[in-house]
């Protein structure tokens, strides 16, 4: 009879397996009307067996994240079911929009960010410090790094081990990034890889705080993040409407 840790193998696989795939819908690597790839491509990427692929794909369908067309391919539909709290990124269109998403991150995060401090285990650091090793390399070579932002973001959430913060921010997806709505596609000019390190900056605060297990500075390295963010939103608008 096989052991226990045996029988819960196959269940963690297609768990893991679904959170991955989950990340590049709610990330924006794949938005809706995407093609997944193929099972055998799958398979291949993340070392599982066909019966760990079809699982994990009958998972998503039932969250109506993605959906199969008998004969074409499985495609992405959305961020989950719309009956959770979701929001549509269709409505972060404005400036408005954008900074009330920045406020509930604000009053969210904050609290992310100190209980990680408390909770994080080294595998959590690490997976932050990847975050931010992506995001410097993006810059580096001329891209705008939103989707190891939002990474980064969502590994806080993930270090407090509470489930529920990590939900949040997943459902949130990489549309948070303010300048994945308001400024997409912008060149970088010197002055915005200038902008793009500060805020890389801002993270390495964050993050020190949580590696020192120091909530109450991860907390207010993380208001002071968001309050930039929000002001710099803000400054940017005003200096619009002045030309």
């Amino acid at each position: 009879m096989p052991s226990p840790a045996a029988l819960r193998r196959p269940r963690s696989l297609t768990a893991d397996l679904v959170q991955a795939l989950g990340d590049r819908v709610r990330d924006g690597r794949w938005p809706a009307g995407t093609k997944l790839p193929t099972e055998g491509e799958i398979m291949s990427e993340f070392g599982v067996s066909r019966t760990v692929v079809r699982e994990a794909i009958s998972r998503m369908q039932a969250a109506h994240v993605v959906e199969t067309r008998h004969g074409v391919g499985t495609f992405v539909v959305g961020l989950g079911d719309s009956s959770t709290f979701r929001i549509d990124p269709g409505r972060l269109a404005t400036l408005e929009d954008v900074i009330g998403v920045l406020e509930l991150r604000m009053a969210v995060e904050t609290e992310a960010a100190a209980l990680a401090a408390s909770r994080r285990g080294d595998a959590n650091v690490q997976a932050m410090q990847s975050a931010l090793q992506a995001f410097a390399s993006a810059v580096n070579d001329g891209r705008d790094a939103v989707g190891p932002d939002y990474q980064f973001h969502l590994e806080i959430a993930r270090a407090t081990h509470n489930d529920r913060f990590a939900q949040l921010m997943a459902t949130l997806g990489g549309m948070m990034i303010p300048r994945a709505r308001l400024e997409p596609g912008q060149v970088l000019t010197p002055e915005r890889l200038a902008y793009l390190r500060r805020v890389n900056a801002e993270h390495e605060n964050i993050l020190d705080a949580i590696r020192r297990q120091d909530p109450e500075g991860a907390r207010a390295a993380m208001r002071t993040h968001l309050a930039n963010s929000k002001e710099r939103r803000q400054r940017t608008a005003q200096a619009a409407r002045r030309r």
